[in-house]
């Protein structure tokens, strides 16, 4: 992605818990023996009509596209249609791995440049070094042509086994490089990074629920508990959810034997409950859960189970308000339907769907500005509750229904009152291809520091703020960053961690002085 794009403030996650549909949802017989097939047939004749007949050459495939569009947009604002390059690209976050090259990269002015290669992976194993520009895979060339990411990412992926050659350009040394790169199974993480906070206190980062996450999670919770972990703090902030099944998983490993996770209600009534097993390793450690209103899905799924069976501490601001569960119907041509077919309710009978009207997507999605407007986002009392929705946890606490996940401990926005566009934007890509752009200008600037001499200069310097601002306006965003700049001087020093020295450097920084940890640590 290109550096100089405007970045919408507001990043809505709407992730689903994904299963499978049996049998079609879009079939057009031609047979006119029920009232159903007749409306099919229609459809399918009127695609056929404008296909042969139209005046002006119309392309199908787009036709039948805007149809399934058009159809879902009549349903809930979850009930999605994904095209075959967009459902492709989901499917491997989802699944967990990816067959490719393994580099982190974005187009800067037009030109593929490596933000860093994955440690280890098959593009480091050649010899591709941040900074890179890549310039042709094989004798395909990639620079100058604007071409889509999904173009770009299709170049660089392929079988497992196959190789690609990539001439690369290195500023460093101004020279042209032919690089033989051997594709690998390349895993993409869904937890970030798992941590001791002090000497009692772990951290775990969930960024989503994808088919791997348990065995991340599972993984980190037992490293953890055997450097001596009494407190779990578990991070769902901008976590968009997922897979149900697997923020099940993860509750239950903090419920007692048969206490209730979650149960799921269809059109016909039918209900589904799901128990915790006596399998729990971490059953009466003291738990925190971290929740933000880009929380979604399966992590209301794991806050509301905690939350109702009072096992834990809810902290942070009330969560996006999803409660709808979705099934997946994939098609021939690689494209695919999620549809909206049952509700999860939390353990006291709860539903934390926020209000929405059939047809009324833009409406539904402006929640957000509605937060802003009425000052949630700094004060817990203007968080609108309805009184119909009351329910009662495990041992008789009020907690209510019909819009997120409304957090036991409330902490409000760290930016400043009038500026919550910034806190969106320090947590786009705008501030790693800000600070490669940094690298990519002066490169020795940083060569052979220590951590800790790195942190000192940082310490010392201001000048970033600035330089960012003014790359901010360039973007086409005109902000003022003095009212934060210990802020945005925070993660601007993270970003700068993480490309000079890794993730867990990178979550060092940011992490400390967090608001939310403090509320937790104090």
């Amino acid at each position: 992605m290109n550096s100089k794009e405007k970045y919408l403030p507001i990043l809505l996650f709407s992730c689903v818990a994904m299963g499978v549909v049996i049998g079609g949802m879009i079939n057009f017989p031609k047979r006119t023996i029920s009232k159903d097939n007749a409306r099919k047939a229609k459809i399918e004749r009127l695609i056929d009509f404008i296909n042969e007949e139209y005046v002006d050459d119309v392309n199908s495939d787009s036709i039948v596209d805007m149809t399934v569009n058009s159809i879902l947009s009549n349903l809930d604002p979850h009930s999605v249609y994904l095209p075959p390059s967009e459902q492709s690209s989901e499917a491997e976050i989802m699944k967990g791995d990816f067959v490719g090259v393994g580099i982190n990269f974005y187009m800067y002015n037009d030109t593929v440049a490596v933000v860093k290669p994955l440690e280890n992976g098959p593009a480091a194993k050649a010899g591709i070094m941040a900074g890179d520009r890549i310039l042709y895979a094989d004798k395909t060339k990639l620079f100058g042509r604007k071409l889509p990411t999904d173009s770009l990412y299709n170049k660089l992926k392929g079988e497992e086994g196959s190789k690609v050659v990539l001439t690369v350009y290195r500023k460093s040394i101004n020279k042209k490089l032919k690089l033989t790169v051997e594709r690998e199974i390349v895993p993409i993480k869904s937890v970030d990074t798992y941590l001791m906070l002090n000497k009692t206190t772990g951290y775990i980062k969930i960024d989503r629920f994808a088919e791997n996450t348990y065995d991340e999670f599972r993984t980190g919770l037992e490293a953890l508990k055997q450097k001596g972990m009494n407190t779990l703090v578990i991070d769902l902030r901008e976590n968009g959810g997922g897979y149900l099944e697997r923020a099940v998983a993860i509750a239950d490993e903090f419920l007692k034997d048969k206490e209730l996770v979650v149960f799921t209600k269809n059109r016909k009534g039918a209900v589904n409950k799901t128990f915790a097993t006596s399998e729990g390793i971490f059953e009466t450690g003291k738990l925190y859960i971290l929740i933000d209103e880009n929380s979604a899905s399966a992590s209301e799924i794991l806050a509301g189970a905690i939350q109702d069976n009072d096992r834990g501490t809810i902290v942070g601001r009330r969560s996006f308000g999803k409660g709808l569960v979705q099934q997946e119907m994939d098609f021939d041509d690689g494209s695919a339907v999620r549809l909206t077919v049952s509700r999860y309710y939390t353990p006291s009978g709860r539903s934390i769907q926020k209000p929405y009207k059939k047809g009324e997507a833009d409406k539904y999605s402006a929640d957000f500005e509605t937060r802003f407007a009425s000052g949630e986002l700094y004060e817990k009392d203007k968080i609108k509750v309805a009184d119909s929705l009351k329910f009662k946890t495990k041992k008789g606490r009020i907690v209510y229904g019909g819009g997120g996940i409304v957090p036991d401990i409330f902490v409000p926005l760290e930016v400043k009152k009038g500026e919550e566009n910034l806190a969106y934007i320090l947590t786009s890509g705008l501030v790693g291809h800000f600070v490669f752009e940094q690298f990519d200008k002066n490169p020795k600037a940083y060569k052979g520091l220590k951590f800790q001499d790195f942190l000192n200069k940082m310490q010392n310097d201001d000048s970033y703020i600035s330089k960012f601002e003014s790359y901010l306006k360039d973007a086409g965003l005109d902000m003022k960053l003095g009212n934060n700049k210990a802020l945005v001087k925070k993660y601007i020093t993270a970003e700068f961690a993480r490309q000079l020295f890794g993730e867990s450097q990178y979550y060092s920084v940011i992490l400390k002085d967090d608001a939310m940890l403090k509320a937790i640590l104090k």
